[in-house]
């Protein structure tokens, strides 16, 4: 059977833990690329490395500070040259709320990332078991390999389901959730509807700028993380896989080339 030391690799630095509701672990990601999505959204660092309290507090945060403050119209504006607008639209007492917690959420996820390369690395020297299947009376979790595209093409299609499919449930509904209701106050889908019919100013006017501009964020990171995170468990899984069979039906002595 497997020679593990319970004491040390399963409780100081675990590779990954799986429950009937999501698979969290930790690997190697680039810490300017986890602060580049605090950068465009607030709290998705921190949902990509698995901070999920941290990351949903962030993201309702950005949105209600955003909403009141007028940000995005304002930048709406700004691309447009209309800069005296932007000046009565924008409201100081929220906008300058805004500053500093949005770098907070930058340097946190980037030194977060940082610490978090470093323990897994020390997890994988200190070949950290990795249990392949949970379940419960409502629920089965399980290592599989899955196709990256896949994830993909759900998160195209509607952001979170990719999430889903990787059985990432706490980031998947939390996405799902928020794209139903930025989708629904921005009548994005109607202003489609009515572009595809060549009624582009009825478009227009009946679009909620405020609103849209959270859509391409959302977009951009459910497609970025669902692919990322399918990527990554495939190596989980390969990596169980390999242990599995080496401490159970490898022989002690053979030697490898």
């Amino acid at each position: 059977m497997e020679n593990i030391n319970q004491s040390i690799r399963n409780q100081r630095r675990p590779k990954g833990m799986i429950s009937p509701y999501s698979i969290n672990f930790i690997h190697l990601r680039s810490p300017y690329v986890i602060a580049m999505w605090s950068a465009f959204f607030p709290g998705f660092g921190h949902i990509a490395l698995g901070s999920y309290i941290n990351g949903f507090i962030l993201v309702i945060w950005e949105i209600v500070i955003n909403m009141n403050s007028k940000i995005n119209l304002a930048i709406v504006y700004s691309f447009q040259g209309k800069f005296d607008l932007v000046k009565s639209i924008l409201d100081k007492r929220w906008a300058f709320l805004y500053i500093s917690t949005f770098i907070y959420a930058i340097i946190s996820s980037y030194r977060e990332t940082v610490d978090l390369n470093k323990f897994s690395k020390l997890a994988e020297f200190e070949k950290s078991p990795i249990i392949p299947f949970k379940m419960n009376s409502i629920e089965i979790n399980y290592l599989v390999k899955r196709n990256p595209w896949f994830s993909v093409l759900c998160s195209m299609f509607m952001p979170g389901t990719g999430h889903l499919f990787t059985k990432r449930f706490p980031t998947g509904f939390f996405i799902l959730g928020w794209i139903i209701s930025i989708a629904y106050f921005s009548h994005v889908l109607e202003a489609a509807y009515f572009s595809m019919i060549g009624d582009f100013g009825q478009a227009i006017s009946i679009s909620k700028p405020q609103w849209l501009m959270f859509i391409p964020s959302i977009y951009g990171f459910a497609i970025y993380d669902s692919y990322v995170n399918t990527v990554e468990y495939n190596k989980l899984f390969d990596i169980e896989q390999s242990r599995f069979l080496k401490d159970n039906y490898q022989s002690t002595n053979f030697k490898m080339p």
